[in-house]
């Protein structure tokens, strides 16, 4: 995402499935196939509900309607979002709620059926209930998919994560299961941030 950024600099590896992320011969395209995003904002594009879901599909190849409507009908499931749209998917998604267009977001994501979903504090612009919804979300597509969240709400991380890394100014101060990093973290930086002594 920062490669068309003046001026980025970028140091080190990001590997996903061994291969560096950061490379020059990555194919981008193939990339964002495995790894899907969501981001802090729900951000949906100025399309009908079944288009948000079909485009990653038909980027890849897919045209077939009878295929495109079986995965925008799955997608829409797994996000827990079919059984509040599937009479108006030809309406524009920005006519949803918050948080429904934050789940459709991520239905467009599984769309694709990546490897892994990074989601940038998918929660943060959402009421409580969109956010209880969404962290069950999450609880249930763990089952399936490697997720990466990042997220302040220390709470939310404890209830949803199995691993847990403490970032500090770039850098990984503690990374272990999140039952040991909330209860007994091994760095003293951990242990102010959780205990409130700064953050």
């Amino acid at each position: 995402m920062n490669d068309l950024i003046p001026n980025v600099t970028i140091k080190g590896e990001i590997k996903v499935a061994n291969e560096n992320i950061q490379s020059s011969k990555i194919d981008t395209v193939n990339l964002r196939k495995k790894v899907g995003m969501v981001f802090q904002q729900p951000n949906p594009f100025p399309f009908s509900i079944y288009d948000n879901v079909a485009y990653g599909p038909r980027t890849h190849g897919v045209k077939n309607k009878k295929k495109l409507d079986e995965i925008v009908e799955r997608s829409l499931r797994q996000a827990a979002l079919w059984d509040e749209v599937h009479d108006r998917l030809h309406k524009s998604a920005l006519g949803m709620s918050g948080g429904q267009q934050q789940r459709l977001c991520i239905a467009r994501v599984l769309a694709v059926q990546p490897e892994v979903i990074l989601m940038d504090e998918p929660t943060s612009a959402l009421d409580p209930i969109s956010t209880a919804k969404m962290e069950n979300l999450i609880l249930e597509l763990k089952k399936d998919y490697t997720i990466v969240i990042v997220t302040h709400n220390m709470q939310q991380a404890s209830r949803i994560s199995d691993e847990t890394a403490f970032f500090l100014n770039g850098e990984i101060i503690e990374f272990t299961d999140t039952t040991t990093i909330f209860t007994n973290p091994a760095e003293q930086k951990t242990q102010d941030y959780i205990s409130g002594r700064f953050g």
